[in-house]
């Protein structure tokens, strides 16, 4: 094992912006827990289950059917599946060959559970277990204090250009400044590269501006985010 916890502390404490928590030290943490899947995700950015998404996704994110969400929710605590439910019974809740054991941690802010970091291992191999869960609730400790002192960092923005785009617009445009390209951008939200793209389309039209550059310069009257890479 390459990584010590110790080591992920320290990692999560250097990460410079949350890009760089999301697309690189996630990938030390997923190394150490040996899951084939982990994910930083923060629930203002998931899609809402009323809207026209596929089945599988819709399920996940129901409470009501999917019970380590649920547990998360109502402990803000860690957990795994075979600390809530029989054996093998997971399966009959997620058909996914790489979702065959899940773990998941909560991301807390102000006193209030805004996302959670999410883990999977693939079916045969051996489940999470309280070991896991233990090192996760002290990760999910550091994630949220990082990702709260992040938050509170200021951004300045040109309010009169801002002010002409949507919530999900300002957040493609603060990852653009942050120097992610278009995949990146629709990994750390959960959204298609294409969605990417066409919203990009939509901010170049509401600001008049014709390059990433352009937009960048628009928006952001302090240098520091669009420095960060």
């Amino acid at each position: 094992m390459t990584n010590s916890l110790q080591s992920l502390f320290e990692a999560i404490a250097d990460a410079s912006d949350e890009q760089e928590l999301r697309l690189h030290v996630m990938v030390k943490v997923s190394e150490y827990f040996v899951a084939e899947r982990c994910k930083l995700f923060l629930f203002n950015e998931l899609p809402s289950t009323e809207t026209n998404i596929p089945g599988m996704m819709k399920l996940a994110l129901s409470i009501e059917h999917n019970p380590v969400l649920r547990y998360i929710i109502e402990h803000h605590a860690p957990v795994h599946e075979e600390l809530l439910l029989p054996s093998g019974i997971w399966k009959t809740i997620c058909s996914r060959f790489d979702h065959g054991h899940v773990m998941a941690g909560p991301i807390v802010s102000n006193g209030r559970l805004v996302g959670g970091v999410g883990f999977t291992r693939v079916r045969g191999s051996s489940a999470f277990n309280v070991h896991n869960l233990a090192d996760l609730s002290a990760l999910c400790l550091h994630l949220s204090t990082k990702l709260a002192t992040l938050w509170s960092q200021p951004t300045e923005f040109n309010s009169l250009a801002i002010n002409r785009l949507t919530q999900r617009e300002i957040q493609i445009a603060q990852l653009v400044a942050q120097g992610l390209t278009n995949a990146e951008i629709g990994t750390a939200l959960w959204i298609t590269e294409n969605s990417v793209k066409q919203a990009l389309k939509r901010i170049f039209r509401k600001i008049e501006v014709s390059s990433r550059a352009e937009l960048v310069a628009r928006l952001f009257s302090n240098t520091k985010l669009s420095q960060s890479k």
